[in-house]
């Protein structure tokens, strides 16, 4: 296979200075992968779109220096020109180009604008890198036909047709320029028909985190396409990492590219924020390169690779990567995001935890990964470990500090219900401290600094709602779930911010 790369998902709010995309190059570089992709989103500053540069992005003349220092390495952009361009279309400037007023991700493969902007995106992409690969996004576009624009497009040829015809040119465009095209093969798994408007010479990353590839990738070469096999390191649903999913998943893909004869193999990994670091997944991604190069080597590789750290690395990974999850509920392997941390911290509200995950973690499984979590934290062997499972410790803390503040509530204990919501509040305290580390350290998200001090202002508001009306005052007490709400609002006793709920849409 000519091409053994993994992907950085810079999009979910990392800021990596300079420094830190050395690292992430050395990495790559160490490992054995051939290149590196930039998973960019908005956190490219292209020159087409000045408005939408957040702090940290990475900037051209970084991504100049970095492959004048590591000529050997390819720097992969991957860019997002109609789906999860959630990062441009929520700003102000950027908002012409939404599909929909404040849902989902995508933008209009109808508005001229926003075709003309996917064209100067390309252009500022092939003037800054030197990848003999640009990939030009396409996935997850489940909005298409949705807005009246597109609505009626999708009776001349349906929503393949739409996506082909947005796509095939731009591919094109990367074509003429010289380098090799990639897409996503995601939505020709919906639409097939769209690949009739993809040029030949089009690389497809076939994704699949949850199987091999056999049968997908099969049927892409069939139509004439070369294809890359996507797995991924089950990061975005994991407290921390889901070891020995990722492996055998990574492996399974690996073996399916080498015995199909695939053009090569990009291991993925999604979303390491909400309190991760992308730093302790290195090991893991070392591991990868080795089962990219040779799917059959020994079972156990990931662990290994943190064994080759120091003892206490591999014990590390063991706990938060594969007894937690035996612990099962919200710790268990699913296919989604994983709905603690996002409760926790992603809806600026953290009592969505508490109301969703009272029952098991105040239970077995709350037993069980609280004592896995502090064994981690105890065996930690530098920062960045010690972070990971410590914020796994505050956030079960949080749930059952919370559950105790309901029953001393409903019991009439305003005093005690304090109490433990004061220690509610304090969790967030070293929580916003291992945000600021990880970022110093390793370019971590920002946002996650701000979700801490959210969260933390949204317990001290409940307090003070708490010793305003906990003694019955508005002469009746509201549930504990109610007075918790961001809607709560004294004496609309019947919630009726509940009623015809498309007033909040």
């Amino acid at each position: 296979m000519p091409l053994r790369m993994w992907m950085l998902d810079l999009a979910r709010e990392q800021s990596p200075s300079l420094d830190h995309l050395r690292k992430y190059l050395r990495l790559t570089q160490e490992s054995g992968f051939d290149a590196l992709g930039l998973y960019f989103e908005s956190r490219f500053a292209h020159p087409a779109t000045p408005f939408a540069h957040g702090v940290g992005c990475v900037t051209p003349d970084a991504v100049r220096a970095l492959q004048a220092e590591f000529p050997s390495v390819g720097i992969v952009p991957f860019l997002n020109l109609l789906g999860h361009c959630e990062q441009l279309l929520y700003t102000e400037e950027g908002k012409r180009y939404r599909e929909e007023l404040l849902k989902g991700m995508q933008a209009c493969p109808t508005n001229e604008e926003f075709r003309e902007l996917c064209r100067r995106k390309v252009a500022d992409t092939l003037a800054v890198f030197s990848s003999q690969v640009i990939h030009i996004g396409g996935d997850e576009t489940w909005q298409l036909g949705s807005c009246d624009a597109c609505r009626r497009r999708l009776e001349e040829g349906g929503k393949a047709r739409i996506y082909g015809e947005h796509f095939g040119p731009l591919a094109q465009q990367v074509l003429d320029a010289g380098p090799t095209p990639a897409i996503w093969g995601d939505m020709f798994e919906q639409h097939p028909e769209a690949l009739e408007y993809i040029p030949q010479g089009t690389l497809i990353f076939d994704w699949k985190y949850f199987s091999g590839c056999a049968d997908s990738t099969r049927r892409f070469q069939d139509a004439g396409f070369e294809v890359v096999g996507c797995p991924a390191l089950h990061t975005y649903n994991a407290a921390w990492l889901h070891v020995n999913k990722s492996e055998e998943n990574v492996r399974q893909v690996a073996a399916d590219c080498r015995d199909l004869g695939a053009h090569g193999v990009c291991v993925t990994t999604w979303e390491c924020g909400l309190l991760g670091a992308y730093d302790t997944l290195f090991p893991a991604i070392r591991a990868s390169a080795t089962l990219c190069h040779d799917p059959d080597a020994p079972e156990g590789a990931f662990l290994r690779a943190y064994l080759e750290e120091s003892e206490r690395h591999e014990e590390w990974a063991r706990l938060l990567g594969g007894e937690l999850e035996e612990c099962g509920g919200v710790f268990g392997f699913s296919g989604h995001r994983n709905k603690l941390k996002c409760r926790l911290l992603l809806y600026s509200d953290p009592f969505l935890a508490w109301m969703r995950h009272a029952d098991e973690l105040m239970g077995e499984t709350g037993e069980r990964a609280l004592g896995v979590a502090a064994r981690a934290e105890a065996i930690a062997p530098d920062d960045a470990t010690r972070g990971v499972a410590e914020f796994v410790r505050l956030a079960i803390e949080f749930v059952r500090s919370a559950e105790l503040a309901r029953r001393a509530y409903a019991a009439g204990r305003v005093g005690d219900c304090l109490k433990r919501l004061a220690d509610c509040r304090a969790v967030f305290d070293p929580m916003e401290r291992i945000a600021t580390r990880t970022h110093a350290r390793i370019g971590g998200s920002l946002a996650d600094i701000e979700r801490c001090r959210i969260a933390r202002e949204k317990v001290e508001t409940v307090m003070r709602r708490v010793k305003q009306y906990g003694d019955g005052s508005l002469g009746y007490l509201p549930a504990f779930e109610v007075l918790t709400h961001p809607r709560f609002v004294p004496h609309d006793q019947a919630c009726w911010w509940l009623i015809n709920s498309w007033g909040a849409e």
